[in-house]
């Protein structure tokens, strides 16, 4: 999970995450946001998710959990 967080991170333009938080609790949060991280999960973990999917995420550790299961 750790590698998923950095790169979830990056994209948002942090440090670092709580992974109890919501993806919008962060600044970088935004449309441009979540395209790239529907192109890293292709990429990265060849899974395909829709934004109106991550959006409802309980949080990020949920979305983490779903995309390592």
């Amino acid at each position: 999970m750790e590698e998923l967080v950095a790169k979830l991170a990056e994209i948002l333009e942090v440090e670092s995450l709580d992974v109890k938080s919501k993806f919008a609790d962060y600044e970088a949060w935004d449309s441009l946001a979540i395209l790239y991280i529907i192109s890293m999960l292709d990429s990265d973990y060849h899974k395909s998710m829709k934004a109106d999917e991550i959006k409802q995420f309980e949080n990020i550790e949920s979305f983490c959990n779903a995309v390592l299961k």
